[in-house]
């Protein structure tokens, strides 16, 4: 201790929208989307345009699913308020608070509004994970001892096992019910297109249904947690209130996507099923046939000796 207050230690921090793994996610179907641009010039016509639609929407679908398992952004808050900085210092500052709640712990961030105050710069982020492999307890513990500021132990302390609003009881089940039927999303985002590279489209159709309806699940799941009675995190008369951030909205939009998509499949597959064979590039061209066809040959030899 240092005149009774908790000495500050630099940490490695993690940013509160994207991390190394959402970046190494996005680059390898990145590298996938540019491999199949080097190849699309070897199609002909236009089947060109057809293959790069169905694959940028199926690849786009793909990193959808996988990212928003790792953003930390599906409930976001903010609010700026004079509070204290330090434990055991009456000196106030102003600062934005920031709160964001991923499927696998949650964000806290703390900025000073100038960011030098007190002779420090205020700039802060914070992550406390929930995962099955992580103790938040434990996480919270060493946050005391490496002496954060006062405003993020405040909230932190909200999702702590031992507090009675059990706030992280609530997050985590419902984090962890969202995080799975987005894995069974995606597992049926790989069955659907192992359909659609076979001639059994109307299954590829179905199985995007599913997993537009696995996706609209898991985010069913993290919204039930509205249903339970919140606890205030107020900062004097100043209230931190949350809402949607932008990877639910983000997950909601691909969901529909993949419903259009699904319902556009079995659509046309009863409907005018020829033009779904073109769009997929699996239609027989007859004219191409019938002029194969048109020309014979005959071996004069057999001819003469029928004769």
């Amino acid at each position: 201790l240092f005149d009774g207050v908790y000495p500050f230690y630099l940490q490695q921090r993690k940013v509160s929208v994207f991390d190394i793994s959402t970046i190494i996610v996005i680059v390898v179907f990145l590298t996938f989307a540019f491999s199949f641009l080097l190849i699309i010039p070897g199609i002909r016509g236009q089947a060109r345009l057809y293959w790069t639609l169905r694959v940028l929407f199926s690849l786009i679908v793909g990193v959808v699913i996988i990212t928003v398992q790792f953003t930390g952004d599906w409930e976001t808050g903010w609010v700026r308020a004079n509070t204290s900085y330090k434990s055991f210092s009456p000196a106030l500052v102003s600062v934005d608070i920031g709160l964001h709640l991923g499927l696998a712990g949650v964000n806290i961030s703390l900025r000073g509004n100038p960011v030098d105050q007190v002779n420090e710069t205020i700039n802060y982020n914070e992550h406390f994970a929930w995962s099955f492999d992580a103790d938040y307890d434990q996480s919270y513990s060493q946050g005391l001892e490496r002496g954060l500021p006062s405003p993020i132990l405040y909230v932190a302390e909200k999702f702590t096992t031992r507090s009675p609003c059990s706030m992280q009881r609530q997050y985590r089940i419902s984090s962890h019910y969202a995080s799975a039927t987005l894995w069974v999303a995606f597992c049926t985002w790989l069955i659907s297109n192992m359909l659609f590279s076979m001639p059994v489209l109307v299954y590829g159709g179905y199985m995007l249904l599913v997993t537009g309806a696995f996706m609209i699940f898991s985010l069913l799941s993290f919204s039930t947690v509205r249903n339970f009675p919140m606890c205030l995190i107020q900062f004097g008369t100043a209230t931190l209130h949350t809402g949607y951030g932008g990877s639910f909205w983000l997950t909601l939009a691909t969901g529909l996507l993949c419903f259009v998509a699904g319902i556009s499949v079995v659509t046309l597959h009863y409907c005018n099923l020829d033009l779904l064979k073109t769009l997929f590039d699996l239609r027989e061209d007859k004219a191409e046939e019938c002029q194969e066809m048109a020309e014979a040959h005959v071996n004069p030899h057999f001819v003469n000796r029928r004769l």
